[in-house]
């Protein structure tokens, strides 16, 4: 395995703006912005709304553990989806290649900013709410973090100054 290859992945609740601070971290950074999610939808052909339907939660988490295990990249803003934590494999990998950085919310300011979880592609078990995939995660978000960063009540500006600090 290669050493520590200069890039940043972001991890966090659906919702916590990985996609959205990633971009504007990559661009002010000058590097390349991987959304392992859309790598996962153009290998697969299909929404993940679709591949969850059609493969189940296991078979897209095992679909999602292949692909961010084998993310290869330099100097970039890399962000998996919020359930990339459930793969011991996949985060090994990104610790590997980079640095992990959590983007911290309150339960609170997770549920005001999701609408339609279904129409976001969030895997939930049967009969799961919210806060059950949240006390579920919050855990593993933290193993595995380097860093954690807290963005709650920041708008994006003000997110993307305080992840640039810790950097």
């Amino acid at each position: 395995m290669a050493g520590k290859e200069n890039n940043y992945t972001l991890i966090g609740m659906p919702g916590a703006g990985k996609s959205t601070i990633g971009v504007l971290l990559a661009k002010a950074l000058g590097c390349e912005f991987i959304d392992t999610d859309l790598v996962i939808q153009q290998r697969e052909g299909k929404l993940l709304k679709e591949i969850i339907a059609d493969a189940g939660n296991d078979g897209f988490k095992k679909i999602e553990e292949e692909v961010n295990a084998s993310i290869e990249a330099k100097g970039a803003v890399i962000a998996p989806g919020g359930s990339a934590i459930y793969s011991e494999k996949a985060m090994k990998h990104f610790r590997e290649i980079g640095k992990v950085i959590y983007l911290k919310l309150s339960f609170e300011s997770v549920r005001k900013r999701l609408g339609d979880l279904n129409a976001r592609g969030v895997v939930l078990e049967k009969n799961q709410t919210l806060y059950d995939l949240y006390c579920e995660r919050t855990p593993l978000y933290e193993k595995y973090a380097d860093l954690t960063v807290e963005l709650d009540g920041l708008d994006i500006g003000s997110s993307l100054e305080k992840v640039f600090e810790k950097l």
